[in-house]
This record gives structure tokens, sequence and C-alpha cells, in this order.
């Protein structure tokens, strides 16, 4: 079998992921609003489906949050955290879950089928996987304002993105019953460029291509604040949410 193309650099998605922590400890209010969605929408499924888990594995959860809605003495909750060293794509050190949820973290891995068939070996028979992240059609206006800063060299700033006719496929290829895949739009307001970027690193979502694109120059740099903004005091940004669940029969 031919190794996954690297389209990601494991130590620049370690190093993203290890500022993001870092960030969230030591601001006094940091940017969570991806991840509050992702959980959010975990425990509405789970809810409609029933589906009262008594082993979960929590994938890049760095809220805590998993934890605190399974608290009780009925369920144990096991926790892994890339920015830790655990591989997604490699076989998990453990397993026989009820529930997997992995959150944020498998749109940047270069062996995304691999890591679905990992997640799928975890579970115990009957169990549950969700996973969500970012997906294609996220960030329409920054990435209009980087194509306006790069002019006519356009650099690969944005790393491909998964979008829902794939991940149903990526679902199917793993052998995941009863498949279903959709996806969300989360509309974000924003007064300034900064903001957006601010944003962006403390939730762990900057670029972490194995050959990245030049930094920006002060002139780009103003150039692309110029054209996110639009001459508006706050402007709209759209994240796309996927999210693939699948059971193991």
């Amino acid at each position: 079998m031919n190794a996954p193309p690297t389209i990601f650099s494991p130590a620049r998605r370690l190093a993203i992921r290890r500022r993001m922590r870092a960030l969230q400890a030591a601001r006094p209010d940091p940017a969570r609003y991806i991840m509050h969605d992702m959980i959010e929408d975990v425990f509405e499924r789970l809810q409609f489906l029933r589906h009262e888990p008594r082993r979960v594995l929590a994938i890049g959860d760095w809220s805590g949050e998993i934890a605190q809605g399974f608290a009780g003495p009925d369920c144990s909750v096991t926790h892994a955290h890339p920015e830790d060293g655990f591989a997604e794509d490699a076989p998990f050190p453990f397993g026989g879950f009820d529930f997997i949820a992995s959150l944020g973290t498998l749109d940047t891995i270069n062996d995304l089928p691999g890591a679905l068939i990992h997640s799928r070996n975890a579970l115990a028979p009957g169990g549950l996987m969700i996973a969500s992240f970012l997906a294609a059609g996220s960030l329409p206006r920054l990435r209009a304002a980087m194509l306006a800063a790069d002019g006519e060299r356009p650099a690969a700033r944005f790393h491909p993105m998964v979008d829902v006719r794939a991940g149903g496929q990526l679902l199917q290829r793993c052998g995941f019953a009863q498949p279903v895949v959709d996806s969300r739009g989360l509309e974000v307001r924003y007064s300034s460029f900064a903001r957006l970027l601010g944003d962006l690193r403390e939730q762990g979502l900057t670029c972490s291509l194995a050959s990245p694109a030049p930094r920006l120059t002060p002139a780009m740099r103003s150039v692309a604040e110029a054209h996110f903004m639009g001459g508006e005091a706050r402007v709209s940004e759209q994240f796309e949410i996927l999210t693939l669940s699948g059971w193991k029969l």
C-alpha cells in the first residue's frame, strides 16, 4: 500500500496546537466558539439517538466540556490530545469505547482514511463515532483577502478541505455502518482583521501545510486587512463545520 502524500507537517501541527493550549491558558477570554459549537452539536446528536455510552474517548477536546457533560459514576472519559503526541493516524493504544468524539483535528492529518479506520477499530461493537472539523467553504472572506494581498502570484495559504460528498465516501470506505455526513455554517462577526487572526491562533486553526506560503509583508498585510474589512466597522466571516458519524456493528 502506498504511503499517503505529505500535505501537512506533523511538527508544525504540533507547534500550532501547543501554542493554542498556551494561549487558551494565558488569555482572560480566549476564543472558543468553534469547539463550543462542535461539543453542543455532539450532545444534541447523542440525545436524539438516545445513545448513553459508558466508555468515552474524547480526541482533541482541550476545553474539557466532554468530560463535564458525561460526569457521573456510570461513565468514564479518556482524553487524547494531538498536542500531547497522540497520533490519530496510528493504531490507538486503547479500545473498547462505546463512543468516540473527534473534535477539530482530522482536517490536518495526512492519512485521514487511516485515522477513521483506527477510530472504528477503537470502538466496541455497537459503538458510535462522531467527528467534526472545519470543512470546504470555510473562511471565504479571508481567502479573498489573501488572494488580494498576493496579487498576481497567489500562494498556498489554505490547506485542502473535505466536503460532504468526500466525507460520505470516506465513511463507507472505512467500514462504518449507517454513515451520516452533514455540514453547517457558523457566522462570526469581527471588528478587525487582527481579531480574526488572533481567534484562529487561539483555536489552533492556522496553516499547518508541509510547504507553507511566505509570510505576508507589512504592505501585503495592509492590503489583506483593507480587503477583509471593506471599509466596514464590523464584518461577518463564515466557518463550515463538517460532521461525520457512523457505527461499528
